[in-house]
């Protein structure tokens, strides 16, 4: 006897499940795009805001600073340096400086061998002595002859010829006298002092060498009247005008010392221009460059002294155009 199992039918109980999560997710994400939409107006709009303070500072920043201040670190120490050059020959006999040392005005720094300069200036005291003679001798000679001239004794003639032997003799005196003159400033010269207050520096002479008029011994640099020569772009400068403040740092001080100073003047050329080889602008590749005009700072001598500087060392230059 055949037995018929019943055919079971499947269960739809997953089916009712998913329909019954299908609403709820359906549901949810309406809410969750409303949320992502509302979180990215609010970022649009914190960017939107971030980006006009952005703005509205840099136009405030524009405004009460950037166009009141023209800055720039193309900027360097300089000082007018005096050359130490003998005025006359003879060998060294003594250099009393060194490299770095500190000299005030009329310092002797070198003394050169005074033997020539001794001798000549006897052999012209000799020379004024004999000059001195001739003349009392001419005059002498001059008054007798005008004397005696008035009773015919001495003729016209003879007259002159005493009147021109006492001026040469008096020409002969005065010649004399600038020869000896001139032997006392060349024995003088063998000193060689400081021109100015400042710190020795490239000193090239040595003890024994034989010295020439002109010749480079060293150089006194005056640190306590250092200056600055900003180099600002040529569109910087609109504003600038002598007797304005600015202030200054150096790299070998850091922002913590500050410098101030004032505009003295313009260069009369930039770099350009005064360079060895100028720029040939008339061609046809010409490229345009914005060009640097030097501009000559004073600075304030105490705080140099509380704080030296050196020729050469960078700077960075602040001009207060609102002065």
């Amino acid at each position: 006897m055949n037995t018929v199992t019943p055919i079971k039918e499947p269960k739809h109980e997953p089916q009712m499940k998913e329909a019954k999560v299908e609403p709820q997710i359906a549901e949810k994400r309406p809410a969750e795009a409303l949320t992502q939409r509302s979180k990215r107006k609010q970022m649009f709009l914190i960017f939107g805001l971030c980006l006009a303070l952005i703005c509205t500072g840099a136009y405030d920043y524009e405004e009460l600073v950037s166009s009141r201040h023209v800055e720039t670190d193309n900027a360097y120490v300089g000082a007018d340096i005096a050359f130490v050059t003998p005025q006359v020959s003879g060998p060294v006999r003594e250099v009393l400086v060194e490299d770095t040392q500190t000299v005030k005005k009329d310092d002797v720094l070198v003394r050169i061998d005074d033997i020539d300069a001794r001798l000549a200036l006897s052999r012209t005291e000799a020379q004024l002595s004999a000059a001195e003679a001739q003349l009392e001798k001419a005059a002498i000679d001059l008054k007798r002859r005008e004397a005696l001239s008035k009773s015919g004794s001495v003729s016209g003639e003879e007259l002159t010829t005493a009147r021109n032997a006492y001026s040469a003799a008096e020409a002969s005196l005065k010649a004399s006298e600038a020869e000896h003159k001139q032997a006392q400033i060349d024995l003088e010269r063998t000193v060689i002092h400081a021109p100015i207050d400042g710190v020795i520096s490239k000193r090239q002479v040595q003890v024994g060498q034989r010295v020439q008029p002109g010749m480079a011994l060293m150089t006194v640099v005056p640190l306590q009247a250092a200056y600055v020569d900003a180099n600002y772009k040529e569109i910087q400068l609109s504003k600038v005008h002598p007797g304005q403040s600015a202030t200054l740092h150096s790299d070998l001080y850091g922002t913590d010392v500050l410098f101030h100073g004032r505009v003295v003047g313009f260069s009369g050329g930039t770099g350009a221009a005064f360079a060895v080889v100028p720029a040939q602008n008339a061609t046809g590749n010409w490229i345009k460059v914005v060009q640097r005009l030097p501009v000559r700072i004073s600075l304030d001598p105490k705080e140099l002294e509380q704080h030296p500087l050196r020729v050469g060392l960078s700077m960075t230059s602040d001009i207060h155009l609102d002065e």
